[in-house]
């Protein structure tokens, strides 16, 4: 039983896991240390019994619906072609070539029970992969197109999964229906998520222009939203998943997000952060949960097939290795493609290297949709069919699970080492780029109202007082050194990035430092003004709220400067 005493230890246990990643200085990544926080819970009695339709209904839509909208637009069109292989094409690949591979190492299983394994092993995890990347500096092209496969190919893995597991349980199959019914279930999905999106973007414009536009209501109808995406689509018998993913992308071409108040678009970014990383942690902690007991699986399994743990060990590397190549040949065969496609648009051609990938083949890591699909096979209770060779197939996809996070957070680091560095400047000169034309639009406008060609406030025709003229001068006059500040700035930060100067980059961050030094001083005077009674808690935390804002500015241009390996 799910108890309200479980409920508050997984969290105690997901912040425990935060601060032992940020002891080890992340060179132990969060998912793993989750993980095994779990599984030592497990052994210390607690047992949390894992229902996979209600665990992918309460996780996936809201995580989906969370990347998806971190998914750049403008990139996913570029890219659409390598990521729609990916997410599809490499799903189909996988469960036909690595099903006819398992069932060559492993005769005893029958080939539609290899199918299944195979599908349920197919799909990249999201969760896993963020999870992994965080806090590194992954070339965002890379980043972009892992994160767009992972949103599109569970709902292509867990498709083709329900088809072999039929196949396994009744012998029939029908490659015509199976691709009939596949176009069905994800076209059904897509349209779906978009029309609920389409829906809840215009009751949220007429929500807005009827002065409904309370920030804590818009936050809470959104954190909904995806889930009711899943479960109309689910109830129709299409893909929730890809609902939730095609309703996030509506949602942001409708503009909704630009409509609302900046109020509800801070606060919503805070809170869906907190989502992610909450239930992104209670994901891996669910994971670590299960363990012990799919180890004893593990023994039981071995001991029926008289064979050992190593030999059952060698198996499971044996598979991963195999999804490994089959990964690998489709990352080149992705690259191959775009390679011709630009030959034959005469387009520049970027070509990965080998270790970018490398990055992108063991990054392609399994975790909890896996380990959900191959724990919703029947286990006969309640007089309903068992599934052939169950727990051989939980114990193998569970194994594949630990190896590919093991081998992906060995691996991606050395990766990272050998990627040009020059692919992982591009979005920030982008950004740069993107606010030098903003900051001189606002110069513009400036300069415009201070020489009197665009009056900020009045009537046009109505011509300013002796005071109002003075007063629009000083604040013009005001602005325009802000800004112009500003610019200079900005510009410095590009010269950082194109002149490579280890000097102006140290530069850069003893002011950012002495700023946030500067932060920390007036936060003391605050707290001493309060002691002594000179201002109340209101003021103080209003006054905190502004400090706060001015110290995100300062760290978001810190971590837009090169690092020292970039800089030198």
């Amino acid at each position: 039983m799910f108890t309200v005493e479980m409920t508050l230890l997984l969290l105690w246990l997901a912040a425990l896991g935060s601060v032992l990643a940020t002891a080890f200085h992340q060179k132990v990544p969060q998912p793993l240390i989750l993980i095994l926080l779990g599984s030592i819970t497990a052994l210390c009695g607690m047992r949390i019994e894992l229902y996979p339709e209600l665990f992918m209904f309460l996780f996936l839509p809201p995580l989906l619906f969370a990347d998806a909208f971190h998914m750049p637009l403008r990139e996913f069109g570029q890219m659409r072609g390598p990521i729609l292989f990916l997410a599809f094409g490499l799903v189909v690949l996988n469960t036909l070539v690595c099903g006819y591979a398992i069932h060559w190492i492993l005769p005893v299983l029958s080939l539609p029970v290899c199918f299944t394994l195979a599908a349920a092993l197919s799909p990249t995890d999201t969760v896993a992969v963020s999870s992994l990347v965080q806090g590194k500096r992954v070339p965002a092209r890379l980043l972009q197109l892992l994160s767009g496969e992972a949103l599109f190919n569970d709902a292509s893995g867990l498709v083709c999964f329900r088809f072999a597991m039929a196949d396994a349980l009744t012998g029939e199959f029908s490659y015509q229906q199976a691709f009939g019914s596949f176009l069905l279930v994800a076209v059904g999905g897509l349209v779906i998520g978009g029309m609920v999106a389409w829906l809840a973007a215009k009751a949220d414009h007429l929500l807005i222009h009827r002065g409904f536009d309370d920030a804590q209501s818009q936050i809470v109808l959104v954190l909904l939203l995806p889930f009711l995406m899943y479960a109309i689509a689910e109830a129709a018998g299409c893909s929730g998943i890809l609902a939730a993913v095609s309703g996030c992308m509506v949602l942001k071409l409708s503009g909704a997000v630009e409509e609302a108040a900046t109020t509800t678009r801070i606060q919503a970014n805070t809170v869906w952060n907190v989502v992610r990383y909450v239930f992104n942690a209670l994901i891996f902690l669910f994971l670590g949960l299960q363990l012990p007991s799919l180890l004893r699986q593990a023994q039981h399994v071995v001991r029926e097939h008289n064979a050992s743990m190593w030999q059952l060990g060698l198996l499971i590397v044996g598979i991963y290795g195999i999804m490994l190549c089959m990964r690998l040949v489709g990352v080149w065969a992705s690259a191959s493609m775009r390679w011709l496609v630009s030959r034959l648009r005469h387009t520049p051609f970027e070509p990965l290297g080998f270790a970018a990938s490398l990055l992108l083949t063991v990054a392609g890591v399994r975790g909890a949709v896996t380990l959900a699909a191959v724990l919703s096979l029947p286990a006969g209770l309640e007089g309903t069919q068992i599934f052939p060779a169950r727990e051989t197939v939980v114990v193998i996809a569970t194994g594949v699970i630990v190896l590919s996070l093991l081998m992906a957070s060995m691996t991606i680091p050395l990766c990272l080492r050998f990627v040009p560095p020059e692919l992982i400047s591009k979005s920030t000169q982008e950004e740069n780029t993107a606010r030098r034309k903003l900051l001189n639009a606002a110069l513009a406008v400036l300069n415009k109202t201070h020489d009197g060609a665009s009056p900020p406030f009045g009537n046009r025709d109505t011509p300013l007082s002796d005071q109002d003229q003075t007063m629009r001068e000083e604040s013009t006059a005001r602005l325009l050194r802000v800004y112009e500040s500003r610019l200079e700035e900005e510009d410095a930060t590009t010269h950082i990035e194109k002149t490579d100067s280890a000097n102006a980059v140290r530069r850069a961050r003893f002011e950012l430092a002495l700023r946030l030094q500067i932060l920390r001083v007036q936060r003391q005077i605050m707290r001493e003004m309060m002691t002594r009674r000179e201002i109340n808690d209101q003021t103080e935390w209003k006054l905190q709220e502004e400090l706060d804002y001015e110290e995100q500015v300062i760290r978001s241009q810190s971590q837009r400067l090169p690092r020292d390996g970039e800089a030198a």
